[in-house]
C-alpha cells in the first residue's frame, strides 16, 4: 500500500469514526423499546364502570407501530406485513451459508412526519428465543420485491419491501425489530412473531 493510499484510508476510517461517535452523542440516553400496536381509527369504546383498560398485547405480524426518530419530525408508522420463513434466494447465486436458512420480512414504511429518507435494511433485526440478534442480509428472496439500499418515502406516503436474514436453521425465532434513522434513533418497535 503506497502512502496515498494509506492516507486516504486512514481519513475515511476517522470520517466513519467520527460519524459513528456524533450518532452515539446524539442519543440522550432515553432509549426504548415500544411493543405496543396503534389503535384503529374507530377506536374501542371505553371501558364499562371506568373500569381500568387490559394491558395491551404485544404487537404482533400485521400490526403498526408510531415510530420516533432523532428528530420531532422524524416520523412513521411502521408494518410487520409478513414473515417468510425459509425463503428461496432470489437466483442460482442467493444461497445461505451451509446450516442456515433465508427469512424474508415484509415492513411497510408510511412517512408520518417528514420525508423518510434511510436504509430500511439498517434499521431492522430478528431475534431468537435466547435473545440473540440477526442482522439484515445483502441478498433478496423469491419472497417478494425487497427494499432498494436507500429509500425515500415523502410524507403521507408508503414503502413496502422485504428485507432478509440469514438465521442458523435450528434457531427459533421469536420478534423483530425496527428503528427509524438507520437504526440509531432512541425508540424501537418490536413485534412478537410467535
Amino acid at each position: 500500500m503506497n502512502r496515498s493510499t494509506a492516507r486516504r484510508s486512514a481519513a475515511a476510517l476517522l470520517a466513519a469514526s467520527l460519524v459513528a461517535l456524533g450518532a452515539t452523542a446524539c442519543n440522550t440516553g432515553g432509549s426504548s423499546v415500544s411493543t405496543e400496536a396503534k389503535k384503529p381509527a374507530s377506536g374501542a369504546p371505553a371501558s364499562p364502570g371506568g373500569a381500568k383498560p387490559a394491558a395491551a398485547a404485544p404487537a404482533k405480524v400485521g400490526d403498526t407501530i408510531a415510530l420516533k426518530g432523532f428528530e420531532k419530525s422524524s416520523t412513521a408508522d411502521v408494518t410487520v406485513v409478513k414473515v417468510v420463513d425459509n425463503a428461496e434466494g432470489e437466483d442460482e447465486f442467493s444461497k445461505p451459508a451451509d446450516g442456515k436458512r433465508f427469512v424474508a420480512v415484509q415492513f411497510r414504511i408510511k412517512a408520518t412526519g417528514k420525508a423518510y429518507s434511510d436504509a430500511p435494511a439498517n434499521s431492522a433485526k430478528l431475534l431468537d428465543a435466547q435473545g440473540q440478534s440477526f442482522t439484515t442480509s445483502l441478498y433478496d428472496t423469491k419472497a417478494g420485491q425487497g427494499f432498494s439500499g436507500s429509500v425515500n418515502i415523502a410524507p403521507g406516503e408508503s414503502g413496502l419491501g422485504f428485507l432478509t436474514f440469514e438465521v442458523p436453521k435450528g434457531v427459533v425465532l421469536d420478534k423483530v425489530q425496527f428503528t427509524l434513522d438507520s437504526g440509531m434513533a432512541d425508540q424501537t418497535g418490536q413485534w412478537k412473531l410467535a
